[in-house]
C-alpha cells in the first residue's frame, strides 16, 4: 500500500472510530510514576476496568513500596477487573523492583525536565516495560509524540492491511506517527486502543466487524476464521467402509478359536475311538490303584507265624547268658582251685 493511501486510511480510521467510541484523555494530575504503572495495567484492557483496577491498587496499599513487596497472586486478586490481572501484576512488580534497585525511591518527576531521547532509552531498558508502556508514558507524561499499540490494536490493524506479518511480529506500525499529527495523537491513540481491546476480547463481535468493514470494505477476507465443527461419519459411510486389515498374529488367534468348532463338527466315527481311549486310560488307572492297595495290604497284614518266630529268636538270644553262668557253676573243685591260684599269683603277701 502506498504512503498516501496509508495516510488516508489512518484518517478514515480516526473518523470512523469517533462514531463508535469516545476519546479518553489521561488525567493531568498523575505523576510520571502513576502514568507508568497505569500503562502496565491498561495494556490489553479497556479503560474502565483498568481505571477500576488501578484505583483498587492505590486504595488497598499504603504506598508503592508495599505494592512492590506484595505477591503477584495477591495483586492479581485485587486487579481482577482486567482481562489478564496476573500479567499486569507481573509488569508492576518488575517495574517497581527495577526502580527501587536503581533509585532507592519512586520519584520520577525529574524525568520531565530531561531530554526525551535518553529518557526513552532509559525506559526501554527498565525491567517490566513493554513498547506499549513506553509509548504511553512518552505520550501522556513526557509530552512526546508516540501512539501506544498493544496486541489487540496490532491484530485489528493487521485485518485492515496496515501491517505485514513481519511488522506484526515486531510490534511496530510504520508511518503511523507521520500519518497522525501530534495534536491528534492522544485522541487517536485512545480510540484505536479501544478498538484493539474490543477486538482482543472478541474478534467475532458484530460491532468490531461492523467497524472494520466501515473502515475497509475489503477487510472481510482477512477476518479470523472460526474452526469448522467436526463432521461425524454417517451410518452409510460406516457400512461402506472396508473391514480392518488384520495382522498375522490376529489371524493365528482366530484359527485357534475356530479349532474347537471344527473338532465338534466331526462325524460320529471319530467319537467311538476317543471313547475307547478314555475307557482304556481309566482301566489302566484302576489297575494301578488296585495293585497299590494290594501291596499296602500285604505290608500291613503279616502272618502270625512270622511274629511267633521273631519272638522265639528274641527269647533265645536273651537265654544264652544264663547258660554261661551255669557252666561256671558246674566247674569242678580242681578247676576252681586253679582259678584261685591263678588269681593269687599277681598278689603280694603282706610282710
Amino acid at each position: 500500500m502506498a504512503s498516501v493511501s496509508r495516510t488516508a486510511l489512518f484518517g478514515k480510521i480516526h473518523k470512523v472510530l469517533k462514531k463508535y467510541h469516545k476519546p479518553v484523555s489521561p488525567p493531568a494530575e498523575r505523576t510520571v510514576l502513576e502514568h507508568l504503572l497505569f500503562a502496565c495495567v491498561l495494556e490489553d484492557a479497556r479503560y474502565e476496568p483498568a481505571e477500576e483496577a488501578f484505583a483498587a491498587l492505590r486504595h488497598t496499599f499504603y504506598d508503592w513500596n508495599e505494592v512492590r513487596v506484595t505477591s503477584i497472586s495477591e495483586l492479581s486478586e485485587i486487579m481482577s477487573a482486567v482481562p489478564d490481572p496476573r500479567a499486569a501484576a507481573n509488569r508492576i512488580k518488575r517495574v517497581l523492583h527495577s526502580l527501587f534497585e536503581e533509585l532507592y525511591s519512586f520519584d520520577l518527576e525529574d524525568k520531565r525536565k530531561n531530554n526525551l531521547g535518553p529518557t526513552v532509552k532509559w525506559l526501554e531498558k527498565m525491567d517490566g516495560t513493554t513498547k506499549f508502556v513506553v509509548a504511553y508514558v512518552v505520550q501522556s507524561a513526557l509530552g512526546g509524540h508516540s501512539i501506544p499499540v498493544d496486541a489487540g490494536t496490532l491484530a485489528a490493524l493487521r485485518v485492515l492491511d496496515l501491517l505485514t506479518d513481519k511488522e506484526l511480529a515486531a510490534g511496530e506500525v510504520p508511518g503511523m506517527e507521520r500519518a497522525v499529527s501530534k495534536s491528534k495523537g492522544v485522541e487517536f491513540g485512545s480510540l484505536v486502543h479501544q478498538l484493539g481491546a474490543d477486538y482482543l476480547a472478541n474478534p467475532f463481535s458484530p460491532q468490531v466487524r461492523e467497524i472494520l468493514l466501515a473502515i475497509d470494505p475489503e477487510a472481510s477476507g482477512r477476518f479470523p476464521q472460526r474452526r469448522p465443527p467436526r463432521s461425524e461419519p454417517s451410518p452409510a459411510a460406516e457400512v461402506a467402509s472396508p473391514p480392518p486389515v488384520t495382522t498375522g498374529r490376529k489371524k493365528k488367534t482366530k484359527a485357534a478359536v475356530i479349532e474347537p468348532a471344527v473338532a465338534d463338527s466331526n462325524t460320529d466315527e471319530t467319537k467311538p475311538a476317543e471313547a475307547k481311549k478314555v475307557v482304556g486310560s481309566a482301566s489302566t488307572k484302576a489297575a494301578e490303584s488296585a495293585s497299590k492297595s494290594s501291596a499296602s495290604e500285604k505290608q500291613h497284614d503279616k502272618p502270625p507265624k512270622a511274629e511267633k518266630t521273631e519272638k522265639v529268636e528274641k527269647h533265645s538270644h536273651h537265654a544264652e547268658k544264663p547258660e554261661i553262668t551255669e557252666k561256671h557253676e558246674k566247674l569242678s573243685p580242681e578247676a576252681s582251685n586253679t582259678l584261685s591260684a591263678s588269681d593269687g599269683l599277681g598278689k603280694r603277701k603282706p610282710r
